[in-house]
């Protein structure tokens, strides 16, 4: 899931990407309203979180714009009235939903994977395919049974492979889906990605490399022509942490709530 924050405030705007990021959603910010539409002409989105008030283009003329333009990418504005009126009216512009400030991070989560559904065809909560099990609302994994611990991009790219029913994924897809704007093929940042996952998930290799094209999920019956990487390897978490584990979590107090002030 690919995810625009438009917020001025950029401590907040870089507390709710960051929440995010642990929870394998990829992030991109934009402080202003014209640099919000810039990204959305030229970049895809499921999801746009949408500050009402900002200064400049205001939030409601973005909004406008974005339902104007036809795209798939939904909208959850962000604003520090609550009123019944001003709800009304920001969900009359086009609005999906709708977030008073300050608000919960798992509040706001929970909204944002619920829309990012909303904006691709219907698939389960749940993807099955080769022995592989991945369940996108506990953000576990297992195969034949066994649970494994993915790192947050790990977890993503095998949840974007399997979305794909089979179907080739490109690099740049992957980068599109995955990774933050300032990621390039190049970087090597997805073909390493992919050589830890393949050696947590074990033999037979299961993720498959089509040469010039992209990697797809085979069969898992049999190893395949291809660079799959490591087989093998131990089950579990590397430095960047198991997904959603207690690193990942935002921290308490305070800083539950987000948007104070605003």
């Amino acid at each position: 899931m690919r995810v625009l924050v438009v917020e001025d405030e950029e401590f907040l705007a870089g507390m709710i990407a960051e929440g995010l990021r642990r929870d394998a959603v990829a992030v991109d910010i934009a402080t202003d309203g014209r640099a919000a539409l810039d990204r959305l002409r030229f970049g895809a989105y499921d999801v746009m979180i949408l500050d009402r008030d900002l200064p400049g283009l205001h939030g409601d003329e973005v909004c406008r714009q974005v339902v104007g333009m036809r795209l798939l990418t939904r909208i959850l504005m962000l604003t520090a009235s609550g009123t019944v009126r001003d709800r009304v009216a920001g969900l009359g512009l086009g609005a999906d939903d709708y977030l008073t400030k300050p608000f919960a991070y798992d509040e706001l989560l929970a909204r944002v994977l619920a829309l990012g559904r909303r904006a691709r065809p219907a698939l389960p909560p749940v993807l099955e395919r080769a022995g592989l099990t991945l369940d996108t609302a506990r953000r576990q994994v297992c195969r034949d049974g066994r649970y494994l611990s993915l790192s947050r991009k790990e977890f993503a790219v095998l949840e974007t492979l399997l979305r794909a029913e089979g179907a080739v994924v490109s690099g740049d897809d992957l980068i599109e889906e995955v990774w933050e704007e300032d990621t390039s093929y190049r970087t090597n940042a997805v073909r390493v990605t992919l050589s830890k996952l393949r050696a947590k998930l074990g033999a037979p290799p299961v993720i498959e490399t089509v040469p010039g094209a992209g990697y797809r999920i085979g069969d898992g019956l049999a190893d395949r022509p291809g660079d799959h990487g490591p087989a093998g390897g131990p089950v579990g978490g590397d430095a960047t942490g198991p997904v959603n584990g207690p690193a990942d979590q935002p921290g308490d107090g305070s800083a539950n709530r987000w948007g104070e002030g605003r």
